[in-house]
C-alpha cells in the first residue's frame, strides 16, 4: 500500500509539473483543474467528464480496499457498502444497504443518460440484482469485486456487458447531478 501512495504521490507531483507549464497562469493555479487532471489520469475519465472532484477522490482513496462480504471498512468491503459509502460521504444521503434495496430506491437510468455519480446495476447468473457500482463516466465505474477488492472497471467489457442491468440515481441526487452536470458545462464554454 506504501508503494502504490509513493508512485500516486510521484504521479501526482510529475502531472502538477507537466500541466503548469503546458497550461496559463489562470488554469494551473486552479487546483480544481489540477485534481481533475490527477484524477482523469488515474481513473481513464476524459477530464472535462469529472463533474465531482470530491467523488473522483473518495474513489481513489478506497482503490485496493480487499472485497469482504459484509464488510464496510478498509480493512474489507462489499460492492453495495462501498455504494453506500460514496452516497454517504459524496452527497450527504443515505441509500439502502444492499444492491436489490439500493436499486428499489432510484430511479431507473437509461445507460445512455448516466452521469458521474448514478448507480449502476447487474444480474450476475441471477435473475435478481447482485451487484452494483458507481458511474465515474466515460463507461467506466468503480465497484468493490469479490476477486480484485475496490476497482475501476469498464461497461463496455464482455463481463460486464453481459450482465449489466440498468442505472439509476436517487430522487434527491437527480438534481445535484445534473445541476453539477450543467454547471460544469457552463464552465467549460467560457474557456
Amino acid at each position: 500500500m506504501n508503494t502504490k501512495k509513493l508512485i500516486a504521490g510521484m504521479l501526482f507531483v510529475a502531472l502538477c509539473a507537466v500541466s503548469q507549464a503546458q497550461t496559463s497562469k489562470s488554469t494551473s493555479s486552479d487546483p480544481d483543474n489540477l485534481a481533475k487532471e490527477y484524477f482523469s489520469q488515474i481513473m481513464g475519465v476524459a477530464s472535462n467528464a469529472m463533474a465531482n472532484t470530491k467523488l473522483y477522490q473518495f474513489v481513489y482513496e478506497w482503490l485496493g480496499t480487499p472485497y469482504r462480504l459484509g464488510g464496510d471498512s478498509k480493512k474489507g468491503i462489499d460492492c453495495s457498502k462501498f455504494s453506500l459509502a460514496v452516497y454517504e460521504n459524496v452527497f450527504n444521503t443515505t441509500i439502502g444497504y444492499n444492491s436489490r434495496n439500493q436499486y428499489a430506491n432510484v430511479k431507473p437510468i437509461r445507460k445512455n443518460d448516466l452521469q458521474p455519480g448514478d448507480l449502476v446495476f447487474f444480474k450476475i447468473r441471477s435473475r435478481q440484482i447482485t451487484h452494483v457500482g458507481i458511474y465515474l463516466g466515460d463507461d467506466k465505474f468503480a465497484h468493490a469485486a469479490s476477486s480484485r477488492g475496490v476497482m475501476i472497471s469498464n461497461l463496455n467489457e464482455a463481463y460486464w456487458k453481459r450482465y449489466y442491468y440498468n442505472g439509476g440515481r436517487p430522487s434527491e441526487i437527480n438534481e445535484t447531478i445534473l445541476a453539477d452536470a450543467g454547471a460544469d458545462d457552463e464552465e467549460n464554454n467560457l474557456h
